[in-house]
């Protein structure tokens, strides 16, 4: 495989867009890149389009990156249509990857476009149940319910009817997940808080953030209750966007007159095992980042600054485990410390993260890619990580067993 670079990133601000459509928002998010690359369209030989939602929204279920590119000027060259759930942006952006790798190709655009929020809430609520297996989903919730009833004082009662029409069912899992955890590690709400804080403290600074506002930890902590002990500011909330990225060989680059790249210095893709939920060294982000610290030639302790599926705030704090930028068990004190904080010891989630930047499911990974190349090129402003020069993006969708169905993770360098 020969070495890729990222030279164009672009995105629109996150948040709900009513009167914008899937075309408008993908037009703007590639005119970004592009402007960004300082190319033009015609140099892109091949596209991956991420989309989860569209069909369900509109009924455009199939040819969706055709539909949405042309408008957008592209036409004739291969696009490819992805769906991973939460994922999709990520897998987009590795199957670029490997098509310019390969050799097959020496531009190619990743995109991922999404239009969450709907006038119709069950409607929108429901489209959440496909990131389940939708033959088994409530029995799937029940058996995480019964992990949970096994956790005292933990109790918190799943609703299988209300999930999905009061609240993204994936809420109920994740809140049952930080229960396990909270009894086997004695995590606390404050710590979740602690995080959500944080990730909405750094959207401050993020001007392509849905929130923008900053919150404390009281606030957080007496804010309303999503499924126990998730309030409403630690969960991702609904919200349309686009984002792009254009990525190249060496030969390209060295063909433009105006660049400024960052390295792709590992691309993992891979999904979920049945494994006991216990065993957490088996765990998908474990397995997929340790691969791509070996293709890398790095170790946890050489990122500098990281961007995480933080659908909650305990989807944060179990990643920073995972990864192993902390101990299993350890994820709450390590955010206490300010360790994961702008001038702490491992910036995360500088963007805002989902939680506060915002979650257009296909769309998110790639966002991710957006702020760690503003990041790496240091030109982040206000939220700089200072000399920064390794980073980590970890994009997790659907939910399969104990873990997420799907996974990719990116190790991007600064060049210089």
């Amino acid at each position: 495989m020969r070495p890729v670079y990222i030279i164009g990133i672009g995105m629109t601000p996150f948040g709900r867009h009513l009167d914008k459509s899937i075309k408008v928002l993908t037009k703007a998010a590639l005119d970004s890149a592009l402007a960004d690359a300082d190319i033009k369209l015609n140099k892109i030989e091949a596209a991956w389009f991420a989309n989860s939602g569209w069909g369900n929204s509109s009924g455009q279920h199939c040819i969706r990156g055709q539909v949405a590119l042309r408008p957008a000027g592209i036409q004739g060259i291969p696009i490819t249509n992805v769906e991973n759930a939460c994922a999709g942006g990520a897998t987009a952006l590795h199957l670029a990857w490997l098509g310019v790798a390969s050799g097959l190709y020496d531009c190619a655009l990743a995109i991922g476009v999404e239009k969450t929020y709907l006038d119709d809430k069950e409607k929108m609520f429901q489209a959440f149940w496909s990131g389940f297996d939708v033959e088994n989903a409530v029995e799937h919730l029940k058996t995480l319910q019964a992990v949970s009833d096994s956790i005292k004082p933990y109790i918190y009662e799943i609703e299988t009817d209300g999930a999905g029409k009061k609240r993204s069912a994936f809420m109920d899992v994740y809140s049952a997940f930080c229960r396990w955890h909270m009894a086997r590690y004695h995590t606390t709400q404050k710590q979740l808080a602690v995080i959500a804080a944080k990730n909405h403290f750094h959207s401050t600074m993020n001007p392509y953030a849905q929130y923008q506002k900053e919150m404390g930890v009281e606030e957080i902590l007496s804010a309303r209750l999503v499924s126990w002990p998730l309030t409403v500011p630690m969960c991702a909330p609904l919200g349309d966007g686009a984002a792009a990225a254009i990525l190249c060989s060496k030969e390209f680059m060295d063909r433009l007159s105006y660049a400024r790249p960052v390295k792709v210095r590992a691309s993992i893709l891979g999904s979920g095992t049945d494994r006991p939920l216990e065993d957490e060294v088996s765990d998908i982000a474990v397995r997929l980042s340790r691969k791509a610290y070996e293709v890398a030639g790095v170790g946890p302790e050489d990122i500098d600054v990281a961007e995480v599926h933080d659908a909650t705030a305990f989807g944060e704090l179990h990643q920073t485990e995972s990864l192993g930028f902390c101990q299993f068990g350890e994820g709450g004190l390590f955010a206490e410390s300010g360790a994961t904080r702008l001038g702490g010891k491992l910036p995360i989630n500088t963007s805002g993260g989902l939680v506060s930047r915002g979650h257009p499911i296909a769309a998110t990974g790639i966002a991710q890619i957006h702020e760690l190349v503003t990041q790496l090129r240091h030109e982040a402003g206000a939220r700089q990580v200072e000399k920064c020069r390794l980073a980590l993006a970890e994009n997790g969708g659907g939910n399969l067993g104990f873990e997420d169905a799907a996974m990719a993770i990116h190790i991007l360098e600064r060049i210089s």
